[in-house]
């Protein structure tokens, strides 16, 4: 992608007590605006993200410039309504950022032919989603500003978000998981350790976060490393939950390294374990573009209760083909 920034002066702006602007649809010929979930996962009624990622394509021959704001919220907006057309209410944080007195720092950015520019937002920002329910979500960019009154918009394609009620609390009080694609709840069978890394690989090659996440052993994972492992002890339940939710994060957000790159290809070969512990080690293959690389994952598993979890991890390069 081939955008060019140019970073322009800031200018005050005063919002008034009307923070939904009434829009005059406009769009821009050859310039489509689309969005789609970032992670499409299963949602919940919580405090987990629900990130779309916004993409403008440029399809006529001429640049296309628009103003991007820092501060996102006065760049997009997102209309989010129940199936009887009732929409729901702005959040807090934007009503906050849009009815005060502030400087708006922006940069205009131009997308050449046949080019596109993305970024990610997460729709908790914009609307209270509290109720759990069917929804459609449609975006609105503003090309010259978020301003009170009549604004320039272009308008995105339609998404269907399914809000679930909070996630059931398993026998040790982590949330179960569920399948995406059939929404029943996802449960830890008794696999030998050799099948629980077959299954997580396969799982990350068809793109299931739910079942990539489901045997492995996030705390343990987190707490491998002596700072992760003082920070553990040091903090207090919640604090311990929220640090397992950004590790889970940081994993899906590191797809060109870590556990969690996809493989093209996988080769059990060794596979040891007692009564309590095991390894697995498995050649996986990845695609890099004009060649293969190749790396060996030594996958170290605990038995805990009849079922084996991934508590930790190691990787080689072996080389290419």
């Amino acid at each position: 992608m081939n955008n060019s920034f140019r970073f322009c002066a800031a200018f005050f702006l005063i919002i008034f007590s009307s923070f939904i602007p009434v829009s005059a649809a406009a769009g821009e010929a050859g310039v489509e605006f689309n969005i789609r979930f970032f992670d499409r996962r299963i949602y919940y009624v919580e405090t987990d993200p629900v990130y779309v990622q916004i993409t403008i394509t440029n399809n006529s021959p001429e640049t296309y410039r628009f103003k991007l704001a820092e501060e996102r919220a006065f760049s997009v907006d997102f209309d989010i309504r129940t199936v009887t057309n009732r929409p729901l209410e702005a959040a807090e944080i934007l009503i906050r950022k849009r009815t005060q007195y502030q400087q708006v720092f922006f940069r205009e950015i131009a997308v050449e032919s046949g080019e596109s520019f993305s970024f990610v937002e997460d729709l908790r920002d914009y609307v209270n989603l509290k109720q759990p329910g069917s929804f459609v979500v449609q975006a609105r960019v503003y090309p010259e500003l978020y301003r009170t009154g009549i604004s320039q918009t272009l308008e995105s394609n339609r998404l269907n978000l399914n809000l679930r009620p909070p996630s059931i609390p398993g026998p040790d009080g982590i949330p179960l998981e569920m399948d995406v694609v059939t929404g029943a709840v996802l449960v830890r069978e008794r696999l030998a350790p050799d099948q629980v890394v077959d299954y997580m690989l396969t799982a990350r090659q068809r793109s299931q976060w739910e079942k990539f996440f489901l045997y492995l052993d996030l705390q343990a994972m987190l707490s491998r490393d002596a700072f992760q492992r003082r920070r553990w002890l040091a903090e207090s339940e919640e604090g311990r939950r929220r640090m397992v939710a950004e590790y889970r994060q940081q994993l899906q957000n590191s797809v060109d390294d870590d556990i969690s790159v996809i493989p093209t290809e996988f080769v059990m070969e060794q596979t040891r374990y007692n009564n309590y512990e095991g390894t697995v080690t498995v050649l996986e293959k990845f695609n890099m573009g004009n060649f293969t690389e190749l790396r060996r994952y030594i996958y170290y598993l605990e038995q805990k209760d009849n079922i084996w979890t991934i508590v930790d991890y190691s990787v080689t390069r072996v080389g290419t083909e």
